[in-house]
């Protein structure tokens, strides 16, 4: 497939007709953009498909905006600017077979993608991968302030955190062993990670992780029905 931007839809539909366009802006934006294309570039867009990355935006919205129905939902996270992404995806019920594979390809161009078949599962994806990039930066934030705080310069802070958070991900993705296994492996009776461990099951740590994401999948959602009565 070969690719090109443009400044506006105006000087994009002087081309050939697309097989797909891709909609990658912020959600509150995202009616503008459909409404010019819908506009100047309905009959241009033919059987070419639309695939969206705005957060929360459900295909019927998308549908009504744009008046097109070959569209593919998908989240990838930002990892996906060094090809380290992932997608969650999920197909609008008109889109043909071959389509669904072309969607594929583009989406795996940054990433492995998953294709859920209730686009309702989107606001999860959305909740876990989606804006999960940032409560990994959290988490390491919250790595080097400790370490500053025992006596560490911020520089060596940094860079421990940073070196335990990518070795630990390179060794789990290389171990057979599940998440749980290694932490066991790595976690000795009485010793320095079982007190640490003990703190953040003492102070909720999962229960807490399962309320976040849940607060996120809720907004994604109701984000959705927030920009949806745009339309109306």
């Amino acid at each position: 497939m070969a690719f090109s931007c443009h400044a506006s839809v105006e000087e994009a539909c002087h081309l050939q007709a697309p097989d797909w366009v891709l909609l990658a802006v912020k959600p509150q934006h995202a009616r503008a953009a459909l409404v010019e294309i819908g506009a100047a570039a309905r009959a241009w867009l033919g059987q070419g498909a639309l695939l969206s990355i705005a957060a929360g935006l459900p295909l019927k919205t998308l549908q009504e905006w744009i008046g097109h129905n070959q569209l593919v939902r998908s989240m990838p996270n930002t990892p996906a600017l060094v090809g380290q992404g992932i997608s969650g995806a999920f197909a609008g019920p008109q889109l043909p077979a071959a389509s669904t594979s072309q969607a594929h390809r583009l989406l795996e161009a940054v990433g492995p993608v998953i294709w859920v078949e209730d686009e309702a599962l989107l606001d999860a994806v959305t909740a876990l991968s989606g804006s999960g990039p940032a409560y990994v930066f959290r988490f390491i934030e919250g790595l080097c302030m400790a370490g500053t705080q025992l006596g560490l310069s911020a520089q060596q802070a940094d860079q421990l955190a940073r070196a335990t958070v990518s070795g630990a991900m390179a060794l789990l993705n290389a171990s057979a062993d599940s998440p749980a296994s290694l932490r066991e492996k790595v976690t000795s009776r009485g010793g320095t990670t079982e007190a640490a461990l003990k703190v953040f099951e003492d102070g909720g740590l999962v229960p807490l992780i399962e309320a976040a994401i849940r607060a996120a999948s809720d907004r994604s959602a109701a984000l959705g029905q927030e920009l949806g009565r745009e339309s109306k």
